[in-house]
């Protein structure tokens, strides 16, 4: 749980994830197949209708539902993200995807009506009310909201036996207060506070529901030194941009840090399970 941070409602803007696109892609764990086989069954996707994937970042969840669909839309506000997720695409030759940089307070931007709309790890920086009435009107008859919670920059703490040290997270959060002071910060801003009552929201702007998933995973991911360092710079906390002239130092103590951990720079964790909320509207 947080502490120190402000009562104040934090703002957004456009250097939340300055820098960080390409360490999402590099220190994120991938979303198993098995989510997307999960939610293709629970809504119904049998490769026709349409995808808008809100908070999209580089496409993560985007390109794992694309192929359930005919089309799928990606829109997200940081022009970093879309960057890399269009060369994912091109990369993993997806082609019946598009992507707009647009804010969820944005839509519906003429972007038209869809089968399902998801969001992963995304809604809890909007204006949730606004953002979940304004989508409420791009779901089609029979549609749904499908909301991902998962945490993908490390894996599930613990002290059973590994078969490599476990990153030391504590220690590389600790060398980020050190560097950017006790309290997270949030692009030009501190950390809001974890947002609550989303089921209060959701029921307010007039969706059914819920239907609750979960996806078990358990199995041992093992992880690279250079991976585990791009998971810290995926973090909004810890984006690129906030250490300023002082980013070559702290990634030097940083990796110094994880040297001392795994001589040989090797890690392992146990994947987090992935919980899916859908609504319909």
């Amino acid at each position: 749980m947080l502490t120190g941070v402000p009562d104040q409602e934090w703002s957004w803007d456009e250097t939340l994830y300055a820098g960080s696109a390409p360490h999402y892609v590099a220190g994120r764990m991938p979303y198993p197949p098995a989510l997307a086989r999960a939610i293709a069954d629970a809504v119904g996707l049998d490769g026709s209708g349409r995808l808008l994937d809100v908070g999209c970042g580089p496409g993560s969840l985007t390109l794992l539902l694309a192929p359930h669909v005919a089309e799928a839309v990606g829109v997200d506000a940081d022009a970093g993200m879309l960057a890399e997720a269009a060369r994912l695409a091109s990369e993993q030759g997806v082609r019946n995807v598009a992507w707009h940089r647009l804010r969820g307070e944005d839509l519906p931007a003429g972007l038209g009506t869809f089968r399902v709309v998801t969001f992963a790890q995304s809604f809890h920086w909007m204006d949730q009310p606004v953002v979940a009435d304004r989508v409420r009107g791009m779901i089609e008859p029979g549609g749904a909201w499908v909301h991902v919670f998962a945490t993908t920059h490390q894996g599930v703490a613990g002290d059973e036996p590994l078969p490599a040290p476990r990153p030391p997270w504590d220690e590389s959060r600790g060398l980020v207060e050190a560097y950017l002071g006790p309290v997270p910060r949030a692009g030009q801003g501190l950390l809001h506070r974890p947002r609550s009552g989303e089921e209060d929201v959701m029921r307010a702007a007039g969706y059914r529901g819920p239907q609750r998933l979960q996806i078990q995973q358990g199995q041992v991911a093992l992880r690279g030194l250079d991976e585990v360092v791009s998971a810290v710079f995926s973090l909004s906390s810890a984006a690129p941009h906030l250490f300023g002239p002082r980013l070559v130092a702290f990634e030097d103590d940083l990796r110094a840090l994880l040297r001392e951990a795994s001589p040989d720079g090797v890690f392992a964790e146990r994947v987090e399970d992935v919980d899916v909320v859908i609504w319909r509207s």
